[in-house]
């Protein structure tokens, strides 16, 4: 579970910048939500020259957008602490500036989500559910 969606316009990212931002996201959620590393998703999209508007006009700025889809349950605190050591990490890793940077995290519930081919555990009860896995699968997770 969290599932992060990176989109950038204006901007080109190296697979290093790439990486390094997927590895600071999932360093930060693992930190502020004591969720195992393994559950962190990272997926990039960039938008096209044209394709990005704000007020209805083009943008050309640079700017990144992290979308984060996270199990309900944690306080508003943990969330922007969360939020926070990306956006810092992000503004680090891409050189652009943190008002360029719009984070947003969208709570599910976990009964409304499946990931390995089962329902999700509450936050908290990770250790138990990943024990359900098979052992093949659990082997290649990393920790």
């Amino acid at each position: 579970m969290p599932t992060y969606t990176v989109t950038v316009a204006n901007l080109s990212l190296s697979l290093q910048q790439k990486t390094q931002i997927a590895e600071a996201i999932t360093t930060a959620h693992h930190t502020q939500t004591g969720a195992p590393r393994f559950f962190a998703q990272v997926l990039f999209f960039a938008t096209n020259e044209g394709e990005h508007f704000v007020g209805g006009r083009v943008n050309s700025a640079p700017q990144v957008y992290v979308h984060g889809l996270v199990r309900e349950g944690r306080n508003t605190e943990v969330k922007q602490a969360l939020m926070s050591q990306m956006l810092e990490k992000v503004v680090k890793i891409t050189g652009i500036t943190a008002e360029n940077v719009w984070i947003y995290l969208q709570d599910i519930p976990a009964t409304q989500m499946i990931e390995f081919g089962r329902f999700l555990p509450a936050p908290g009860d990770e250790t138990e559910w990943k024990k359900e896995m098979t052992p093949e699968k659990r082997s290649g997770l990393p920790d």
